[in-house]
């Protein structure tokens, strides 16, 4: 670490590449967005061990259909939602990250069940947050072992590997137990 005295401190760290996948967003968030980051390759080490991993889970579609405004109105309580409504969802697609750390199976396709009798709350609005669109990039800093991305020319898709719910579970049971999957 070097302080030239002119506000400016030049630090260099020897860390392994892919301990620097989704480093950025987070070193630009810790230096106000004024920090300059530059890698150069200094040459192959031995493993350096496990890196850390995101803290929050994800919310994980439970079936295929369109989203619909009003399940994502419910959900974005629980996280930030990666889909808008109208997108197509399917089974096993990974529609939004939780706030909590374990992942959760959620119905994005909900539609609000129309009667007859009018509310007294009808007449207010409820915004829908705006969701967010994942770069390559970002969607590779999200990643997980369990997860994978699906890059289209239209669009770039979160998913689980394994898309059926009741898979996922003894997969999970599985591997806690230590017996090859």
């Amino acid at each position: 670490m070097v302080n030239h005295g002119t506000g400016w401190v030049r630090m260099e760290y020897l860390v392994p590449a892919r301990g620097l996948i989704g480093f950025r967003p987070e070193f630009l968030t810790e230096t106000r967005g004024t920090g300059l980051l530059h890698h150069v390759f200094e040459g192959w080490e031995p493993w350096a061990g496990e890196l850390r991993t995101r803290p929050t889970g994800a919310l994980v579609s439970d079936r295929r259909g369109r989203a619909a405004q009003f399940a994502l109105m419910n959900l974005q309580e629980r996280g930030t939602m990666f889909v808008g409504p109208g997108d197509e969802v399917y089974e096993g697609m990974i529609v939004g990250e939780n706030a909590r750390s374990d992942d959760l199976d959620v119905n994005a396709c909900r539609e609000k069940h129309l009667t007859n009798m009018r509310s007294s709350t009808a007449d207010v609005l409820v915004r829908l947050v705006p969701h967010r669109t994942l770069s390559l990039d970002q969607a590779l800093e999200f990643l997980r072992e369990d997860e994978c991305v699906e890059v289209t020319p239209a669009s770039v898709r979160l998913r689980k590997v394994v898309l059926d719910a009741t898979d996922r579970v003894k997969a999970a049971r599985r591997a806690r137990a230590g017996a090859p999957a």
